[in-house]
């Protein structure tokens, strides 16, 4: 059996950021196992004639879009403030979560709802005329959390909620137990990061941890083998050689990849094989294919 190698010396893989050779584009790119970088927002055109959203009370937050509010409602767990719905987007919704609903809906015009979320041109909030207010969801411990069964995901540094969201899905998809990424440079949960999580942000715990290097620590404690994900390692991912074995796969942001003290914690560091010659794979693309390559060798 693969034993956990010595503990580098501090410096050894390099104090200074690993350069990942990530090309630049208007759409960020990256070296595995990075992602993109926040991209700077456009700038803001005003609200209609002066408007500001209504402020959300403390601990709560808009989710929009079809699946995402379909989801927040059949999830026992959400604590429902108000559902906003336009008069058009009522069988829509009766289609993805059947009525009735567990909170009589307040029915609104398109406008009133772009109003309540701040949409405007450039938000890139596109709500398809369903708002629900709701309480953040509050995640389990670490330990209670490993209880569910199948890999973790470590998301170190990686700020966008879109790649979350997307990264949420497919941890989903491939049976992960939970996503954890670090309290203090990680969104929380947002209406952006729930509607393209699609579902899955009801379904898989999303942990928001404060020191990622002592999280690896109480994995490894629980006999998780932790994989650091970097497309200048020697070594490929294969899944084959982790059948029997759990297995935590930890990506890092673009450029920077991986901290140092992360990346020391890991058991071993990885890359993906990719035969066709592409230097970069977009992070949450990234962590689809090395969460398939972790699992295929799955029974089933």
């Amino acid at each position: 059996m693969q034993q956990r190698p010595p503990k580098s010396k501090p410096g050894h893989h390099g104090d200074k950021p690993q350069n990942t050779g990530a090309r630049r584009s208007d759409t960020p790119r990256l070296s595995l196992p990075g992602g993109p970088r926040p991209v700077a927002s456009p700038a803001r055109a005003p609200h209609p004639r002066g408007q500001r959203p209504p402020a959300v009370p403390s601990g709560a937050v808009w989710l929009y879009g079809l699946h995402a509010v379909a989801a927040a409602l059949a999830n026992p767990a959400r604590r429902l403030r108000r559902l906003v719905i336009s008069q058009d987007a009522q069988a829509a919704l009766a289609t993805e979560r059947p009525l009735p609903w567990p909170i009589p809906p307040e029915i609104a015009a398109r406008e009133k709802i772009d109003q309540l979320l701040g949409a405007r041109p450039g938000s890139g909030i596109v709500h398809q005329g369903v708002a629900l207010l709701t309480d953040q969801l509050t995640a389990p411990p670490l330990l209670d959390a490993l209880k569910r069964p199948g890999p973790v995901l470590v998301l170190d540094q990686i700020s966008d909620p879109r790649n979350i969201g997307a990264l949420m899905r497919t941890a989903q998809a491939f049976g992960a137990s939970m996503v954890i990424t670090q309290e203090r440079n990680a969104p929380e949960e947002t209406g952006a990061l729930a509607k393209v999580a699609s579902g899955a942000l009801e379904l898989i715990p999303l942990l928001r941890i404060v020191n990622i290097s002592r999280a690896l620590i109480v994995l490894k404690s629980a006999d998780v083998w932790v994989v650091g994900l970097d497309g200048a390692a020697p070594t490929r991912l294969n899944g084959a050689a982790f059948a029997g074995r759990r297995v935590a796969l930890v990506l890092g942001s673009e450029g920077e990849g991986m901290r140092r003290l992360t990346r020391e914690t890991c058991d071993e560091i990885a890359a993906l094989g990719m035969p066709g010659g592409m230097e970069s794979l977009n992070v949450s693309a990234a962590g689809a294919v090395a969460l398939y390559e972790l699992t295929r060798a799955l029974p089933g």
